[in-house]
Formats: C-alpha cells, sequence, structure tokens
C-alpha cells in the first residue's frame, strides 16, 4: 500500500484548548473508504533529549518528579523545542546547560521519537553529547531535579529490569 492507500483528510478541525505546551484539537477527517470519522490530537512544537557521556562511560541523568504520573522518573536531560524557529540542535544546547549546567565539545544527532504518534504530533529529536564541561545548572523557577552519573552499562541494566521506563530515555539510551 501507498502513502495515498493509507492517508486520511482534513475536512474541518476545531480549536478545543490552547496552552502553553499543549493545543487541543478535534478533526473532522475522510479515510481511505470515502467514510468520515473525528480524530482527537495534541499539537507539540516538538522537544530534545540529550545523552551526555563523560569521557569514563558514564551517563549523566536526571531524576524529577512528574506530575501526571505523581512519581518521579529517572530521565535523560531533556526540554522542549520553544518556538517553531528554534533548530532543535540549539534547544538541545540550551537545555543540557539550563539543566545540567554542561556545555559539549561533540554533539552526535541520535535519530529522532514519537511519543505518542496516535494522538500526538510531538517528536523528540535525540542527541548525544561528549567533551563535557562540568558548569552550574540555570534551573527554570518551576523546575527541580536531581542530577546524577551512572556508567552507561547501569543505565541499560536499569532499562531492561524496568527501573527506567521513560520513552525518550530507553530510545536515546538504546540508541
Amino acid at each position: 500500500l501507498n502513502f495515498d492507500d493509507l492517508a486520511e483528510k482534513q475536512i474541518s478541525t476545531q480549536k478545543i484548548f490552547d496552552g502553553r505546551i499543549l493545543h487541543v484539537s478535534v478533526d473532522t477527517v475522510r479515510l481511505p473508504n470515502g467514510e468520515t470519522t473525528t480524530r482527537e490530537y495534541i499539537s507539540h512544537l516538538g522537544a530534545v533529549g540529550i545523552v551526555p557521556v563523560t569521557d569514563d562511560g558514564e551517563v549523566i541523568i536526571e531524576r524529577q518528579f512528574r506530575y501526571p504520573m505523581h512519581d518521579i522518573f529517572t530521565e535523560i536531560p531533556a526540554g522542549k523545542i520553544d518556538s517553531v524557529n528554534e533548530d532543535p540542535f540549539d534547544a538541545a544546547k540550551r537545555e543540557l546547560l539550563e539543566e545540567t549546567g554542561i556545555t559539549a565539545d561533540e554533539w552526535t544527532k541520535l535519530g529522532c521519537y514519537h511519543p505518542a504518534a496516535a494522538y500526538s504530533s510531538e517528536k523528540v529529536t535525540l542527541y548525544m553529547a561528549r567533551g563535557l564541561h562540568m558548569g552550574s545548572q540555570k534551573l527554570d523557577k518551576d523546575e527541580f531535579l536531581n542530577v546524577i552519573k551512572l556508567p552507561m552499562t547501569e543505565a541499560v541494566d536499569m532499562i531492561m529490569a524496568g527501573e527506567i521506563t521513560d520513552g525518550k530515555t530507553i530510545s536515546a539510551i538504546l540508541m
């Protein structure tokens, strides 16, 4: 099957909610078989995630409370793209500095990850940072997190044991 055999075509759209990060819409679409239905979805500018790796093979990760889950998660440094004009690489450098105080000499784009393609347009671009220079965090006023170092093998073991469940972290570490 090609794209035209599977693609749904927008007939109309209704904005339901327009927040700082999430924008919720309901579209009426025409299905490939000619029938119509609705699709609820979240528009999102995208995000970045960074795997900072030290010279001795440790990965810098964070522990952060995530309100929707009411729990603390172990994650790679990450953050949202601030505008449609912000380049993901620039966002990655900004987020790494803000959350960890780290700058890096070497950057490798690992790929991208779509956390919820069934209902969100969010795309997370993933990077690895090496040649790290430690500095001071520049956290947002509503941001609280702990930064820790782990051997990369331990981070992989934590993923395989189900101790790290954050999708971007799993994707980026395994990449």
